[in-house]
């Protein structure tokens, strides 16, 4: 029994060492940033706190209303710039056209944020295949395309692509088949990339964010009568994921403490198995 103890401190103390706050706000004061999905959400927070730093900054979405609103916010936060693009990641020739203008009125790129996500319903799977399909265009494929158009820039000026993730693609969820596949997807190939990177000793860095539950609007509304979970605030889930990319972190967690459901979950697999035969038997009841 010590030794497991002490086999969790010293997991516990390397991780609170690896993770220790090491952020300059210097390092992105100027610095280019292209945020996807930034109407609202974590996306929009990201774009506020990144305009706090001093950032020169584009971001996209579909809702061009809620874009102008968010850059007149951010011109008052003390941005250097910042520009919105209207952007629908479904069609397979805008994820190429948005970062094109971003590189083109920013003079080249240092961050580039993939945060937007498609939409989803929380239910059990319906079999409904077409849905999947597209939601793989938005959640995964047109986050490649982005990547592939990024990397000759970002080698250029030694940046960073910043993925948010979240905790759907380290733990199987039940209601969200479709949006669990394509974050399994998504964390699989930007983990298998890092490697690629260190392989060709390459100077881009990329940051992989595990999201667990955030208080966005959207998120709370999906979720009602499914999930009694606590919902953390999407402002500091935002300024999480500015740190890590700032530092190159390769992956972190918000809320932080998600490191160890994971980790809990790889060393004991079989708890899911046992919480959802217990759920199982109550809807029974």
């Amino acid at each position: 029994m010590k030794g497991y103890l002490g086999f969790f401190m010293l997991v516990a103390a390397l991780t609170a060492y690896m993770w220790r706050d090491t952020f300059d706000p210097e390092s992105v004061r100027g610095a280019r940033v292209l945020i996807t999905g930034a109407s609202s959400g974590i996306g929009e927070q990201m774009a506020y706190h990144y305009a706090k730093f001093g950032a020169q900054i584009v971001i996209t979405a579909r809702r061009v209303n809620a874009l102008k609103t968010v850059v007149q916010k951010c011109e008052k936060l003390g941005a250097q710039k910042v520009m919105y693009v209207p952007g629908d990641m479904s069609d397979p020739a805008d994820p190429e056209r948005v970062f094109k203008y971003a590189v083109e009125n920013l003079g080249g790129l240092d961050f580039l944020v993939l945060n937007h996500v498609g939409n989803m319903n929380i239910e059990l799977w319906n079999g409904d295949a077409d849905h999947v399909r597209s939601l793989m265009q938005v959640n995964f494929v047109s986050f490649v395309q982005m990547a592939a158009a990024a990397f000759p820039v970002l080698e250029t000026s030694g940046g960073s692509i910043i993925v948010v993730s979240s905790l759907a693609g380290k733990l199987a969820s039940p209601f969200v088949a479709p949006y669990t596949s394509t974050k399994f997807a998504m964390n699989g190939f930007f983990g298998a990339l890092q490697n690629e990177l260190a392989i060709k000793k390459s100077n881009v860095s990329v940051s992989i964010l595990i999201l667990g539950l955030i208080d966005t609007e959207a998120a709370m509304n999906k979720i009602k009568g499914f999930n009694t979970m606590t919902a953390y605030p999407a402002s500091e889930a935002a300024l999480s994921i500015i740190k890590a990319g700032a530092t190159r972190q390769k992956e972190a967690y918000y809320p932080w403490f998600h490191y160890f459901t994971c980790l809990i979950n790889n060393i004991f697999p079989f708890g899911k198995d046992i919480l959802l035969s217990s759920l199982s038997a109550e809807n029974k009841e």
